[in-house]
């Protein structure tokens, strides 16, 4: 009864049981090896089963049979290729076991089983792997890996591996973080904030990404970091961050909140501890002249009003540099009609020649289109003619029908202090132009539909 059994599982198990003499001639094979190998069993025995390995397989199947001989103890436990009937190739695991002294066997038994799909997939991962390996390489961020293990209620975080990038922008390598704690690497009170982020990580259970301070010794100080948990059985078990150096993007940030910080202060020197004596300067010279009539009032009024000009116009270019960061809707017909009544225009005319909507600061875009005009009478003289229109779908344009611009002094023009109108402060243009750059616009100076000047505007966004 116990024989049948036995038979019956061998018979209907899945895996192949074979056994060989020491010549590793086949004297039994089960008959799952039809469903496996496509062989009649009588097909295989008396066959010699080297000439069904694969070539490059049958010094390990001779080691292991060798092996097991001379030790027969030992269990040798192999992968080989087996030509299968339709003369494909099957990956197999052999399990081999010595057992000459039982007399039902007499002689290596061999357990295996088909591990073709298992193979395919290791590849697969191989060549996943290595994809990775080459994507890990190539990438310019930096890449480092973490492990995340749970101690009690605590998180211990340990540096696994680094990228190509990594090591090049910090001057650490893997060898030297591996398996050591962010404070073994970077010191009890930079790595107390590393560990506080990689705890947020965690409880977090999805990426997170913040800036932050880390002084190395390539100079590289700033960071930009995300940090993705992996996520095994439930538990976080790896951190995978991903480092940018951003250090010379805060140093240009800080660089230019100090300046802004300095023009701030410079104009408010301007506004107050220029204006308030020249007003008073002002104010005793209109006195003067109640009291006296002299030939020198006359310079000494027009260089006060001259210098409150300058004054004016250098608190308007200090001020209107910055970003613009709420824009509005504005009808350009009329924010054009607005300007053109607050500006001295004589004999001149206004052309509106599209009626479009512009997004941007209605206050800064006065001092662009009054500047614009005032430029266009100071040149083009009392019975200019002024146009402003559209430009495609990017942007508008104001031209007028005066001398126009030279090309060679078309870049000149929006220097701060050039000037070739009498009594001109130089800043108009140039405030023109610095507030265009903070409405994140484009400014150039081309010939004008009748030969005058035809400032551009283009990247606006048009309504």
């Amino acid at each position: 009864m116990e024989a049948d059994l036995h038979r019956k599982l061998v018979e209907e198990s899945s895996d192949i049981a074979t056994i060989i003499d020491s010549n590793g001639t086949i004297t039994y094979v089960s008959p799952s090896v039809t469903r496996t190998l496509g062989y009649e069993p009588e097909e295989l025995v008396g066959e010699v089963g080297y000439e069904y390995q694969h070539p490059d397989d049958r010094d390990a199947v001779a080691d292991a049979i060798e092996t097991i001989q001379t030790n027969p103890d030992d269990v040798q436990v192999i992968e080989t290729r087996f030509r299968r009937a339709d003369g494909s190739w099957c990956w197999i695991e052999a399990t081999l076991q010595n057992r000459f002294d039982d007399p039902d066997i007499s002689g290596i038994l061999v357990n295996s089983r088909d591990i073709s799909q298992r193979k395919r997939q290791e590849g697969q991962f191989q060549e996943l792997a290595e994809e990775d390996g080459t994507l890990l390489e190539t990438v310019e961020d930096s890449i480092f890996f973490l492990t995340a293990e749970s101690e009690d209620t605590e998180y211990v975080f340990r540096f696994e591996r680094l990228n190509r990038a990594y090591e090049e922008q910090t001057g650490i390598t893997t060898a030297e973080v591996q398996g050591k704690t962010p404070t073994d690497v970077f010191g009890q009170e930079i790595g107390a904030e590393l560990q506080a982020n990689y705890r947020r990580c965690v409880q977090a259970r999805e990426p997170i990404s913040y800036e932050e301070e880390i002084p190395v010794e390539t100079g590289a100080r700033f960071w930009q970091t995300v940090l993705t948990p992996v996520i095994t059985n439930g538990e976080v078990t790896q951190i995978i961050g991903i480092t940018r150096n951003i250090t010379e993007r805060v140093k240009q940030e800080r660089q230019l909140r100090s300046q802004k910080e300095q023009l701030d202060e410079f104009a408010s020197v301007v506004s107050h501890d220029l204006r308030n004596p020249l007003n008073v300067a002002q104010g005793r010279t209109e006195l003067l002249a109640n009291d006296c009539n002299s030939e020198h009032l006359a310079p000494i009024v027009e260089s006060l009003d001259r210098m409150e000009e300058i004054i004016s116009d250098t608190l308007t270019l200090a001020r209107q540099g910055q970003v613009v960061s709420d824009p509005e809707p504005i009808a350009l017909v009329n924010i054009v009609g607005k300007c053109w009544k607050n500006v001295r225009t004589d004999e001149a005319t206004i052309e509106i020649a599209d009626e479009v909507t512009i997004t941007g600061d209605r206050s800064r875009l006065q001092h662009v289109f009054e500047n614009l005009f005032r430029n266009a009478l100071e040149h083009g003289g009392p019975a200019v003619t002024v146009r402003v229109g559209q430009i495609d779908d990017s942007g508008f344009y104001v031209e007028d029908t005066g001398p126009g611009i030279p090309e060679e002094a078309r870049e000149d023009v929006f220097e701060a202090g050039h000037t070739s109108a009498s009594g001109g402060t130089g800043f108009g243009l140039t405030i023109v132009k610095r507030i265009a750059e903070a409405h994140g616009w484009q400014v150039a100076v081309v010939d004008g539909a009748d030969g005058g000047a035809r400032f551009e505007f283009t990247d606006v966004d048009l309504d």
